[in-house]
C-alpha cells in the first residue's frame, strides 16, 4: 500500500511539474513596438470610477504630449461634479433613469469643459475623510443611492432645491469639497484657470464606435446606461475603428477606451485574449458542452495554461452587433491604451494602463490582443488629430 501511494504521488508530482513547464513555455514574452508616455499607475480601489481614472490618465498623457509636463489630476473633483449632475438628471426624470457609480469618458470631458480641474493635492487624498487609505464607496453609495431615489421618486407635487444642499453635503463628506481657489507650484488658480494653463484644446476630442444599427459615418449616442449625458460617437466600420487606434499609437497619441472585460479571456494576471472556446476545447480533447459547464475559475486556468497559444476568434462586424444586441458585449470598464507590443510568436497586443494599482504580472499594465479590442470595444475617446485624414474626411471632421 505504501509503495503504491508513493507511486501515485510521484506520478501526480510529475504531472504537475509538466503542467507548470507547459504554462511557463506558453507565457508571452513581449517586445515593445511603440510605447507612448503615460503618468503613474492609479488605484480606483473599491469604487466604480474606472471611467474617471482612465480618462484623466488619458488627458494627463495628452497634456504631457502637448507640454512635456506631468500632472496628477484629481479624480475626486470629477466625481463630485459628475454625481451631482447625474442626480439632477435622475430627479428631472422622476427616477426613470439610472443613478450609479459608473460613468463614461464624456463625464470627464464635460467636467473639464464646464468646471475645470485641480491637481490631486488640492483635495483630500482618496479615502482619507473616512479613515481609509484609498477609495471605498460602500458606505458612501449606501447613503447616496437611496437619497437620490427618495427625491426622484417622491410623491410630492413640488420639491424644493434643498435636496441639492443635502446631496452636496454627502458628496463633500466622502469626496472632499471642490476648491474654488488653490495654489499650485507657487501660483494661485481657480479650477477653470488651471484647466486653461494645461494647454490642450478640449474641442479636439471625439468619441468613436462601430455598430450596424446606425449608418456608418454618422454620429449617435451609444445605448448604454452609463452614457447618461447622451454624447454622440462617430460610427465607423470595425476595420476603420482599429485603424484609428493604430494610427493614434503610431503618431504618439493614446486612447481612452471603454469596453467589455467580463470575458473569460480577460485575466487578472494582465492579459486579454478573444478566446475561441470551441477551438480551445478541441485542444483539451473535449467538447463545448463540457466547456460550458466549467466554472469561470477552471476556464481561466485552462486559458492561463495555454497563454499566448490560446486560439482566438476572428472578430467581425456581424459578431460585434450580435453580441451588443444580445447583451454579451457590455460596457463595464474603462482603460487607457498607450502602446503596441508583440509576443514571441509575432502576435500583436495593445499595451493598456489599468486603474487597479500595480497588480498582475505587469504591475498595472495589461497586454490585450488586437482581436480582443476589436471584439470588445464599446467606444473610445480620442484626439481628432489622431484619426487618419481619409477617415476624418468621411466623418466631416476637420
Amino acid at each position: 500500500m505504501t509503495l503504491a501511494l508513493f507511486a501515485i504521488m510521484a506520478v501526480g508530482a510529475q504531472a504537475a511539474e509538466k503542467a507548470d513547464s507547459i504554462k511557463k513555455s506558453n507565457k508571452p514574452v513581449f517586445t515593445t513596438i511603440k510605447e507612448n508616455p503615460i503618468t503613474r499607475i492609479k488605484d480606483q480601489n473599491r469604487s466604480g470610477t474606472c471611467w474617471d481614472y482612465s480618462t484623466l490618465s488619458f488627458f494627463e498623457s495628452e497634456i504631457l504630449k502637448a507640454t512635456g509636463k506631468r500632472y496628477n489630476l484629481c479624480e475626486a473633483f470629477v466625481a463630485n461634479k459628475t454625481y451631482m449632475e447625474r442626480a439632477i438628471q435622475v430627479v428631472r426624470y422622476h427616477g426613470d433613469c439610472q443613478f450609479a457609480q459608473g460613468g463614461s469618458a464624456e463625464d470627464v470631458l464635460s467636467t473639464l469643459k464646464n468646471h475645470g480641474i485641480c491637481p490631486l493635492e488640492a483635495m483630500p487624498f482618496p479615502g482619507s475623510l473616512y479613515g481609509d487609505s484609498l477609495n471605498n464607496f460602500n458606505e458612501f453609495f449606501s447613503l447616496l443611492e437611496p437619497y437620490v431615489a427618495a427625491i426622484s421618486k417622491s410623491s410630492a407635487k413640488k420639491i424644493s432645491n434643498q435636496w441639492k444642499v443635502g446631496m452636496q453635503g454627502i458628496l463633500d463628506a466622502y469626496l472632499g469639497k471642490c476648491p474654488e481657489e488653490f495654489t499650485y507650484e507657487g501660483k494661485k488658480y481657480t479650477p477653470k484657470s488651471f484647466m486653461e494653463s494645461l494647454k490642450i484644446n478640449l474641442d479636439d476630442y471625439v468619441s468613436i464606435t462601430s455598430y450596424t444599427h446606425h449608418p456608418f459615418y454618422t454620429a449617435f449616442a451609444v445605448e448604454v446606461q452609463d452614457n447618461w449625458r447622451f454624447p454622440l460617437s462617430y460610427n465607423v466600420p470595425m476595420d476603420e475603428m482599429m485603424q484609428i487606434i493604430d494610427n493614434a499609437i503610431a503618431n504618439g497619441y493614446t486612447v481612452a477606451w471603454g469596453g467589455d472585460v467580463s470575458e473569460d479571456g480577460f485575466t487578472r494576471q494582465g492579459l486579454a485574449y478573444a478566446v475561441d472556446a470551441k477551438a480551445t476545447q478541441n485542444l483539451q480533447g473535449s467538447d463545448m458542452a463540457k466547456w460550458l459547464k466549467m466554472t469561470a475559475t477552471k476556464k481561466r486556468s485552462i486559458i492561463d495554461s495555454l497563454g499566448c497559444t490560446v486560439p482566438e476568434i476572428v472578430p467581425t462586424q456581424q459578431l460585434r452587433q450580435e453580441r451588443f444586441d444580445n447583451w454579451q458585449l457590455t460596457d463595464d470598464h474603462g482603460m487607457h491604451i498607450f502602446g503596441v507590443a508583440k509576443d514571441q510568436n509575432g502576435k500583436e497586443y495593445y499595451m493598456v494602463q489599468n486603474s487597479w494599482g500595480e497588480t498582475g504580472d505587469y504591475k498595472g499594465i495589461w497586454y490585450m490582443t488586437k482581436a480582443f479590442i476589436a471584439a470588445n470595444t464599446m467606444d473610445f475617446l480620442i484626439n481628432r488629430n489622431a484619426i487618419p485624414k481619409d477617415i476624418r474626411k468621411k466623418l466631416g471632421i476637420k
